[in-house]
């Protein structure tokens, strides 16, 4: 741990634990094989945004996984504590991270975990814009959602693929990427769920084979009561050479409207401000 980025970790029995000691066996299938689960919640001033959405698609992820059901009291005394030890003068926008993998190899318990640590200085410089490219998944989103052992919808640990997506995304003079199938229908991206704004109306893809997104989820139900329509539909990769305005959307970024795709310059929405706004990205009242 470096003084420049501090981290808490809690176990379930709320207890706190150095981010430096040793939490896991050698032989853990979270870290041999990603054998496991994850969800990161936002937090703001000492209060964690939708910590039961949160818990509710980390259980989900672990019953796509076969994983023993999570411990939600136990993972809601970890977040309390790590909420109470942290300094939220110095740091007052964090993130919290639950883990739960299979642990180790030749049997044994579940390991468990929660770990807090600030939002980035590079994650709030987003906030400001962001540059995409358009990388091929590989396969239909159908595909993938009529094939359970894919793990359609949940968020586990084999992140791999989805982290090598953003370093070919910044190797390539980008920030981040948004994912389309062969067919040329627009996913989401490899941490985000993806909104575009159409003639004043915000549409977001099909959740065919994505996960689930908390921040999609609340934009959502903040929309309804202000009388923004949000709806789900196909979406064409060239739906993004006339929209009105895009964003990526995710627990730590919040909202990221997109500068540019492929190097094609996207237009900031109208919208923008009342969005921001509705998801209460600091700044935006």
């Amino acid at each position: 741990m470096t003084a420049s980025v501090p981290q808490l970790v809690a176990l379930l029995d709320g207890s706190l634990v150095d981010v430096e000691t040793p939490l896991l066996r050698a032989d853990d299938l979270g870290v041999v094989r990603g054998d496991g689960v994850f969800d990161v919640a936002s937090c703001r001033a000492g209060h964690v945004i939708d910590l039961p959405a949160h818990l509710d698609r980390l259980a989900a992820s672990a019953h796509i996984l076969s994983l023993p059901e999570p411990n939600r009291a136990g993972y809601e005394r970890a977040v309390a504590a790590l909420v109470d030890a942290w300094d939220w003068d110095a740091h007052p926008e964090a993130t919290v991270r639950l883990v739960e993998t299979r642990g180790p190899e030749f049997g044994g318990d579940a390991t468990c975990w929660a770990m807090m640590q600030p939002v980035s200085a590079a994650v709030l410089r987003e906030r400001e814009g962001v540059r995409v490219v358009v990388l091929d998944r590989g396969h239909e989103a159908e595909e993938t959602s009529q094939l359970p052992w894919l793990l359609p919808g949940a968020k586990s640990l084999s992140y791999g693929i989805n982290m090598a997506a953003k370093r070919w995304a910044k190797a390539n003079g980008a920030d981040d990427a948004i994912f389309v199938t062969p067919s040329g229908r627009l996913l989401e991206g490899p941490t985000s769920a993806l909104v575009v704004d159409l003639h004043g109306e915000l549409v977001t893809p099909k959740q065919d084979g994505i996960l689930p997104s908390t921040t999609l989820r609340a934009l959502m139900d903040a929309a309804a009561e202000d009388g923004l329509s949000v709806r789900f539909d196909e979406l064409p990769r060239e739906v993004l050479s006339r929209v009105q305005g895009a964003w990526l959307l995710s627990s730590g970024r919040i909202l990221a409207p997109i500068e540019s795709v492929d190097g094609v310059d996207v237009p900031r929405s109208p919208l923008h401000g009342r969005v921001a706004r509705m998801l209460r990205v600091p700044g935006s009242a």
